[in-house]
């Protein structure tokens, strides 16, 4: 059976997943919190996987996050360096060790979600776990994790939501998202990219007013 969610309290979700424990809405659902190595993530009753990355478009373009540095090596934002998955796709190796640290937590703890909701670097990863889960998923700020182009298995899964004044989700510029693309345009940015997920709120709001974003996901 596919779960479908509620996309504005899937990105009030995404939100709330910064604070994790600390935030009340999310104490009472949490199961399980991985915090190893930089990378975080929640996993809610209802096997829900939830996925923080950075909320910050500035320490996202630095690119030499803690989050990412795995393993004593540091994963730079460039087109270069790719890494085949298990599934033989290959992926943006920095985003791929990322997404294979959580995979790696959730054997441990023999959880495996229903459906991932991610932010940032955590919408990278979330396009990645959906390929191996075969589960639905919401990457809000998704950058681009994929080296090829196309649908591949269990791509229909995945919605990424993008604000198209958001600079963060056109990188890596030679590598490609997974799923279906919704390109959100704002009525009104402010300066510099919108990519935290007070402002991906405010867009999915005026979104779904105006018809052009449905209600859920899948819809």
């Amino acid at each position: 059976m596919t779960h479908s969610y509620d996309i504005k309290l899937a990105a009030q979700m995404a939100e709330a997943s910064y604070a994790g424990r600390a935030n009340p809405s999310l104490a009472t659902a949490l199961r399980k919190e991985l915090d190893e190595d930089d990378v975080q993530a929640l996993f809610l009753k209802g096997d829900i996987l939830l996925i923080p990355g950075s909320n910050s478009v500035a320490d996202y373009l630095k690119f030499n996050l803690r989050i990412l540095n795995i393993g004593g090596k540091r994963f730079r934002l460039n087109d270069d360096d790719t890494e085949a998955g298990a599934s033989g796709t290959s992926w943006h190796q920095g985003f791929l060790r990322h997404a294979q640290m959580i995979y790696a937590w959730l054997e441990r703890e023999r959880l495996r979600p229903k459906y991932i909701i991610g932010h940032s670097l955590g919408a990278a990863a979330t396009q990645i776990l959906v390929r191996t889960y075969g589960v639905p998923g919401i990457g809000f700020a998704a950058p681009r994790p994929r080296r090829s182009r196309g649908a591949i298995k269990h791509s229909h899964l995945c919605l990424c939501v993008n604000r198209d004044d958001d600079a963060v989700c056109d990188l890596p510029g030679s590598f490609h998202h997974m799923g279906h693309v919704h390109r959100a345009l704002a009525r009104r940015s402010v300066f510099g990219p919108d990519h935290s997920m007070k402002h991906y709120r405010k867009v999915i709001d005026e979104q779904q007013v105006a018809g052009i974003l449905g209600k859920r996901w899948p819809g």
